[in-house]
């Protein structure tokens, strides 16, 4: 969803990664493990939800949704990849841009759903 020159996404995320969020004052993603080659925000919070969910639940025992602003001139350089259904949309961004996408967050990453 795009307001004012922003781009809202999500990003479902497991305990670890959630505290590694709160250690950044809520203002960053961490890096990437060398395994994970992309970083994949979603595009909608329904997405985000059945992620955080039906795969951070089973693998840490909680998920949550994480939702955040990225300014729309720097999110429309990345393609919107449909993995799946209809709802299915993600940015993929290489590891190696993780930083410069952080530093496009305008505001704070906030928590809106949280799943035991």
């Amino acid at each position: 969803m795009q307001t004012n020159g922003l781009t809202i996404l999500y990003r479902p995320v497991g305990p670890k990664e959630l505290e590694l969020i709160e250690q950044s004052g809520w203002t960053k993603f961490p890096p990437r493990l060398p395994e994970q080659p992309i970083f994949y925000p979603v595009m909608n919070e329904e997405y985000a939800i059945q992620i955080a969910r039906d795969w951070n639940v089973p693998a840490s025992g909680s998920g949550f949704v994480t939702k955040f602003a990225v300014k729309t001139d720097y999110a429309s350089k990345f393609e919107v990849q449909n993995v799946g259904g209809e709802i299915h949309n993600e940015l993929w961004v290489p590891a190696e841009e993780l930083e410069e996408f952080n530093s496009n967050i305008v505001g704070q990453i906030e928590v809106t759903k949280e799943f035991k």
